[in-house]
């Protein structure tokens, strides 16, 4: 491995064991047995590193349950249900990266390079639900369905991991938000008629 991958491992070592406003650029050289110039040599600064450490962070915790073979049809309340179970799994888990999320939401004033970074990869987030609901490939999901279902799914999500943060044992399963999508869906099926 070369200096910018040694970099990127580093950081996500001191995010998960110190998050981003714990974390400095001595911890990272020191985890990953480079040196400063490094860091802006590869990066541009130490808040671009972590911006990319978080986000490749997210991806391997989000790649177990995107690559899962899913058991029921696209599209579907069951589908819906899955997907969602695994988001909860992954929030159970000791040390989960979601967590990272809410410090982002609390300083993201105080890091507005992460804050910027993070805000453009948050749209790729969206497509990337989509794509598992409807069992397509990223590349099938339209820049519109991303400006809509993407936006409510990533609402979801961010409201998820908020309930994970403050209060686990009340958060909901994936069956339970399922059945409030259920619920909500047959209002309005009432409302239309």
């Amino acid at each position: 491995m070369g200096h910018r991958e040694d970099l990127l491992e580093g950081a996500k070592r001191c995010l998960l064991a110190k998050g981003f406003v714990g974390t400095t650029a001595r911890d990272i050289v020191k985890e990953s047995g480079t040196n400063l110039a490094s860091i802006g040599y590869h990066y541009g600064s130490k808040d671009a590193l972590l911006a990319e450490a978080y986000i490749a962070l997210v991806s391997s915790a989000s790649a177990d349950w995107e690559q899962a073979s899913f058991a029921t049809r696209p599209g579907s309340l069951e589908r819906f249900e899955e997907v969602w179970g695994g988001v909860v799994r992954t929030m159970k888990e000791p040390g989960s990266v979601w967590r990272l999320s809410i410090e982002i939401i609390a300083m993201g004033d105080k890091m507005p390079a992460v804050r910027d970074y993070l805000a453009k990869e948050q749209a790729e987030g969206g497509r990337g639900f989509i794509a598992m609901l409807m069992g397509v490939e990223e590349a099938a999901v339209s820049d519109d369905e991303v400006a809509t279902l993407g936006k409510f799914l990533t609402t979801m999500m961010t409201g998820l991991i908020a309930q994970y943060s403050f209060a686990p044992e009340t958060a909901p399963s994936g069956r339970e938000l399922t059945e409030g999508l259920r619920r909500l869906m047959k209002a309005a099926d009432g409302a239309e008629s």
